[in-house]
């Protein structure tokens, strides 16, 4: 087919199956573009803050986090008298031992009002050297907008549809991207360096699109467990109803309770490690250990210097946190979390009678647990230490200067009043559009809702640009 007859269907509004697919996916390249940029961008800028978690905390707090060593670790008993005295009323939920010497031990402490602190406590004396409420931290802000936009179930429904759409991001860049009729490689593998104007800034977005959206795609497919429908309605059930996931280790991160004392309304920040999920309810694992539920209510508790004197037998080392019992049917659970999962190890104890009610270690995870789990502390610039922060950061960085010149290049090209999206060709053909939606209803279901509503609006908006009804 010649050069002029192309041009002459084109004037006459005809387009070919590639043309009108290449429209197409232009088009929801773009209102994908628009509607993820904002949130990726705080994605990006708050992802790279919590990879340097510790680093910005013992910079910014080393008062809180480094104290001298005087001598032998005083028993953990007397941390939490220390704590609660600080703040009276108020109970220890969880320790978060010291990792290493010269470092403060960390206690949850949920207080008679106002929000949940952070108390970090001298282990060689006691004392309290002081506290904070996370949210309100550096680090404690990325996290919680990170996960949720602090908006809570809100946001966190939010920050899902936004990953979701970012998955439909990639792939219409891919597709707009692939190199046709030999293209040059100028533009496409490099950008070309003599460009100025917005020719230079599509090439910034393009080829850094290139090199990094693997990487942006694994950001998204690893953060996805977290999101509260992808994974705490889909992922998480299914995987445990098949044998698949933790075996009984922990539930997964969203459905995980709310730490006694967490005001309504705010959710559980994604990128908080998981803690041990007490699985003792009603007492049904005591039988095993030899004691009735009669018996087992009616003791004492062993307190927490004996709970970890039996974990130190166990094998449990330095740095573990200690989810404390939380009423009756409570039991003291121990989770291991080294920067690589393999370290990864619960182990629950029985509050009455110090019996060991589980232990189960990474190597116990079904398949897909595991590769949760690994895929986290990739994410998270845990496994790799340095090199895998900079890589990480690295990608974030990308990000960011994806979304900027994407937004540049609308700006530079959009009319002086409209949103100058690409112009509607042909639409697809009812079957091909109908498999698209429902693909991604299956995968993805609220970025499918998000996408039917997309085109519902988009139809109903053509319809009202050319004066006809819209609705019939």
């Amino acid at each position: 087919m010649s050069a002029s007859v192309v041009a002459q269907g084109a004037a006459a509004g005809i387009v070919r199956p590639a043309g009108r697919w290449y429209a197409t996916v232009w088009r929801w390249h773009f209102y994908a573009g628009l509607l993820v940029a904002p949130f990726l961008l705080i994605l990006a800028v708050t992802g790279a803050i919590y990879l340097f978690n510790t680093e910005i905390n013992d910079a910014i707090y080393p008062d809180l986090m480094f104290v001298p060593q005087t001598g032998e670790t005083l028993p953990a008993s007397r941390w939490v008298a220390g704590a609660e005295a600080a703040f009276p009323g108020a109970r220890v939920t969880r320790i978060d031992m010291p990792g290493e010497a010269g470092r403060s031990a960390m206690l949850f402490v949920t207080p008679a009002s106002g929000d949940p602190r952070r108390v970090f406590v001298d282990p060689y004396s006691a004392s309290v050297l002081g506290s904070f409420v996370y949210e309100y931290t550096l680090v404690g802000f990325a996290d919680t907008v990170h996960g949720s936009l602090m908006l809570g179930a809100v946001g966190d429904a939010i920050v899902e549809i936004a990953a979701c759409w970012t998955v439909i991001l990639l792939v219409t860049g891919a597709y707009l991207w692939w190199p046709r009729g030999g293209r040059k490689r100028e533009g496409v593998w490099y950008p070309r360096l003599q460009a100025r104007g917005r020719r230079f800034w599509r090439d910034l977005h393009v080829v850094t699109g290139v090199y990094v959206a693997a990487f942006v795609l694994f950001l998204v497919l690893t953060g996805l467990p977290w999101a509260g429908v992808w994974g705490g309605q889909l992922l998480n059930p299914a995987i445990q109803s098949l044998g698949l996931g933790y075996s009984g280790a922990r539930t997964s991160p969203q459905s995980m309770r709310e730490p006694p004392g967490t005001p309504a309304g705010r959710g559980r920040p994604w990128t908080l490690e998981t803690v041990p999920e007490p699985q003792s309810g009603g007492h049904a694992h005591h039988g095993q250990a030899g004691a009735t539920i009669g018996e087992a209510l009616a003791g004492t508790d062993i307190g927490v210097d004996r709970a970890m004197r039996i974990l130190a037998a166990q094998g449990m080392g330095a740095g573990y946190r200690l989810t404390l019992p939380a009423g009756p049917n409570g039991v003291y659970s121990a989770l291991a979390y080294p920067d690589r999962p393999q370290g990864q190890r619960t182990v629950y104890l029985d509050r009455y009678n110090g019996a060991v009610l589980g232990d189960i270690g990474f190597a116990q995870y079904g398949p897909v647990g595991k590769a949760v789990e690994l895929g986290v502390a990739l994410h998270m610039g845990n496994y790799f230490g340095r090199i895998n922060q900079a890589v990480m950061l690295a990608t974030c960085i990308a990000i960011v200067v994806l979304v900027i010149s994407g937004l540049t290049m609308w700006w530079r090209r959009r009319p002086a009043r409209g949103l100058g999206a690409p112009p509607r060709r042909a639409p697809l053909r009812g079957r091909y559009l109908g498999a698209i939606v429902v693909a991604m209803v299956i995968l993805f279901p609220l970025a499918g809702a998000s996408l039917v509503v997309v085109l519902i609006a988009d139809r109903f908006l053509q319809r009202v640009r050319m004066g006809r009804p819209a609705t019939g």
